[in-house]
C-alpha cells in the first residue's frame, strides 16, 4: 500500500488541510471556511465512494446509476458556479456533449469494457474534466459580456445578431478554459506525471502499458473539453445560460 490508513495518515491529512485554510484567511482569498469544507466534503465522499464502487461493479444497471449520479453532481456543481440562478441546469448540455460521444466511442470499439472496474474511473475522469472546462468557459465567457457590454451593444448598432455580438467578445474568454488541459498534455512525463500513469504502475503494469492508458485520457480529454468549452459559450451567447445582465435584452 501506497500511503498507510492510519493515525499519522489522519493527521498530516489534518495539517495540510489547516495550513492551506490558514494561507487562504491570511491572503484574504476565499473565506477559509470554503477550503475546510472541501476537504472534509471529500473525505467523506470518497470513504463512501470506496464502499459503493465494490458494490455497483456487479450488476450493469447499479453501475448505470452510479454514473448518472456522477453526471447529475456534475451538473450541479459547474451550473451553480457559472451562474446563481434558474439557468444553472444548461450546464447539462456542455458537459453531456462532451463526454457522451467519448464514452460511447470507447464502448463501441471495445477500449474500455462494460465493467464498473474499467468504466467508472475512465468516466469519471471525462465527467471531471467537462465540468472544470464547463465552469472556467462559462465564468470567463460571462464575466467578459458583462466587463465589454458596451461593445456588445456597439456590434448590436452595426447589424450583427445578438448571438454574434456576444461571440465576438466572449470567445477569447471562454477559450482560456483550454490552457490546463492543453499544458497538462504538453508537460506531461517532463512536469508531472498523472494520476492514470501512476496509477498503472502502482498496480504493477509495464511503463509502456501506463503511457498507452494516459495518453488516451490526455487525448480523450482534450476532446471533452472542446466540446464542452464550445457548447457552452454557444449557449452564452444565445443567452440560455445567463446571469442576470445578460436579461437586458431578449435572447437573439
Amino acid at each position: 500500500m501506497l500511503l498507510p490508513v492510519n493515525a499519522t495518515f489522519a493527521a498530516v491529512l489534518a495539517v495540510l488541510l489547516a495550513v492551506a485554510a490558514t494561507v487562504v484567511a491570511v491572503a484574504r482569498l476565499r473565506p477559509p471556511r470554503d477550503t475546510v469544507t472541501a476537504g472534509v466534503r471529500a473525505a467523506v465522499q470518497l470513504a463512501a465512494v470506496s464502499f459503493v464502487i465494490g458494490w455497483v461493479v456487479r450488476a450493469v444497471p447499479l453501475l448505470l446509476a452510479f454514473l448518472l449520479l456522477m453526471y447529475a453532481v456534475a451538473v450541479r456543481t459547474a451550473g451553480r458556479r457559472v451562474t446563481p440562478n434558474g439557468t444553472w441546469w444548461w450546464a447539462a448540455v456542455p458537459i453531456a456533449a462532451g463526454v457522451v460521444p467519448v464514452v460511447a466511442a470507447l464502448l463501441l470499439t471495445g477500449l474500455v469494457p462494460v465493467k464498473g472496474i474499467a468504466l467508472i474511473p475512465v468516466t469519471g475522469i471525462l465527467i471531471g474534466g467537462a465540468l472544470t472546462a464547463t465552469v472556467l468557459g462559462g465564468r470567463r465567457a460571462l464575466d467578459e459580456l458583462a466587463t465589454r457590454h458596451g461593445e456588445v451593444e456597439a456590434g448590436l448598432a452595426l447589424g450583427l445578431l445578438e448571438r454574434d455580438a456576444r461571440l465576438e467578445v466572449a470567445r477569447e474568454a471562454a477559450a482560456d478554459a483550454l490552457l490546463p488541459g492543453l499544458d497538462q498534455t504538453r508537460t506531461v512525463g517532463l512536469v508531472t506525471l498523472p494520476g492514470a500513469f501512476v496509477g498503472m504502475l502502482l498496480g504493477g503494469a509495464a511503463p509502456l502499458e501506463a503511457g498507452a492508458v494516459q495518453l488516451f485520457v490526455l487525448v480523450g480529454l482534450m476532446a471533452v473539453q472542446a466540446v464542452a468549452v464550445a457548447a457552452v459559450l454557444e449557449l452564452i451567447a444565445r443567452g440560455k445560460l445567463h446571469r442576470e445582465e445578460l436579461r437586458e435584452r431578449p435572447p437573439g
